[in-house]
């Protein structure tokens, strides 16, 4: 599942007109909200044609109307936000409850901490691991497989981005610049000795972070740095992704993706890029493959095949469930990472200071890729290693994971059985240098 996809914007009728990209959201409002009534008609039927009472729920034609009714109230339902659903987690072959918790919380961004309940204390402390979680689209949901195979090892914290469209206007801007003040600020309310893991997307900005509170000299700057799939020199190996965005440029994303929010959502009259613009590209990048997954869900509902029906569901769940993102954050991400390439050039400025990784020195610093990544080409993260040039090797590791794209760099069997365990090794090894050479040399 690809995140951080800037191609998906369907064009408007007239070419770079703000005036119709204005209303845009107000009309999808008010045609979600025509289909009230035809949702209701759908879900009283579907119950009628389930009732074990009907002699018709029995019959092909009775489960065919009623896995129609799914169907239509899956095509046409809003998707929230997902629950995490990480109840428990195995620690040192016991299992053990997780409590998800919000440990600090600003307009934009909420840092949850999922809390292991142990028993008794552990014999030894566990790497703390800050996750930055991409702010792209989905929720952070998205990494529950990420969150769930570090667990067992790791005390585990990870950004809750907020859905644009419930911030209130009154609350500000959000662009880049912010992106970044927040990770630096939830790095200090851990207080140090933390490890920073950021997925995609959010590569950029937290090198930008560590190197300026390096560059300050900054007491709670992580211990380690891992960037998994992320854009950090998308000249290297552009893909399709990276083309777009060169060959259209940020007015093209301007005219053609930013509308308000319309009433009633409390953040009305912010300018995002909505999450039913983005979830249009990421269907259409794959239409045929989407709409052979409902035929499936169709042909699995009738015959009764839960299994089938639920592993659906759950899938489409979280693929539907879209956040607005703030348009100040996207447009300046596009503009900076996609079609400028500031931060490789050495260009990157946060709030008028010049982004100087050079000054990173006591971060250890991991990278890792795919060998088959679609969005992030091989070498785009690797480029961190040259910018920031005085980390000492022994001090830097850079792994590229064979047969995953982009989404197995960071979630799925080989994640958990191939890359988990060597992110482990080097953040325990972090802070001994002997063991990292030995480390970054296999």
């Amino acid at each position: 599942m690809p995140i951080g996809e800037f191609g998906g914007a369907p064009p408007l009728a007239a070419e770079g007109s703000p005036v119709l990209t204005t209303p845009m959201y107000w009309m999808y409002e008010m045609a979600h909200a025509s289909l009230n009534p035809a949702r209701a008609v759908t879900d009283a039927t579907k119950l009628l044609f389930q009732n074990p009472l009907n002699p018709w729920a029995r019959t092909e034609v009775g489960k065919s109307v009623a896995a129609a009714c799914e169907l239509f109230e899956r095509t046409t339902r809003r998707y929230g936000k997902p629950e995490w659903g990480l109840n428990d987690t195995e620690v040192n072959g016991i299992r053990v409850p997780v409590e998800v918790r919000s440990v600090w919380e600003k307009p934009f961004c909420s840092l949850l901490y999922f809390d292991r309940k142990f028993a008794r204390p552990l014999r030894s402390p566990q790497p703390r691991v800050l996750i930055v979680a991409p702010m792209s689209g989905h929720y952070a949901t998205l990494l529950r497989g990420t969150v769930e195979a570090l667990l067992p090892a790791h005390e585990v914290y990870i950004t809750d981005w907020a859905d644009a469209r419930m911030v209130p206007l009154s609350e500000g801007r959000f662009d880049l610049d912010d992106y970044i003040d927040y990770v630096i600020e939830m790095l200090h309310v851990l207080g140090g000795n933390t490890h920073v893991m950021a997925v995609c997307q959010p590569s950029v900005p937290v090198v930008a972070a560590v190197s300026i509170m390096e560059a300050r000299r900054d007491p709670f700057v992580p211990t380690s740095m891992t960037l998994m799939g992320g854009p950090i020199d998308t000249r290297r190996n552009p893909t399709a992704v990276n083309n777009l965005a060169q060959e259209r440029g940020i007015d093209w994303f301007r005219n053609h993706v930013i509308t308000k929010v319309p009433f009633p959502h409390p953040g009305m009259m912010r300018d995002v890029y909505p999450g039913f613009l983005q979830l249009n590209g990421f269907i259409s990048m794959n239409l045929d493959r989407h709409m052979d997954a409902h035929k499936q869900l169709f042909a699995h509902l009738v015959k009764g095949d839960g299994d089938l029906v639920d592993k659906h569901r759950e899938f489409y769940d979280e693929y539907l469930a879209v956040m607005d993102l703030s348009a100040e954050y996207y447009l300046q991400t596009v503009d900076t990472v996609f079609v400028k390439h500031s931060l490789p050039k050495g260009e990157m400025t946060h709030r008028g200071t010049r982004v100087d990784p050079s000054k990173v020195t006591r971060v250890a610093l991991m990278t890792v890729e795919g060998e088959n990544d679609d969005i992030s080409g091989l070498g785009q993260t690797e480029a961190t290693h040259a910018l920031c040039s005085s980390i000492p090797d022994h001090r830097r590791v850079h792994y590229v994971q064979k047969g995953v794209g982009h989404y197995g760099v960071f979630n799925g069997s080989r994640f958990k059985s191939e890359i988990v365990p060597r992110i482990h090794d080097f953040m325990v090894s972090a802070a001994n240098p002997s063991s990292l050479q030995a480390l970054a040399a296999e």
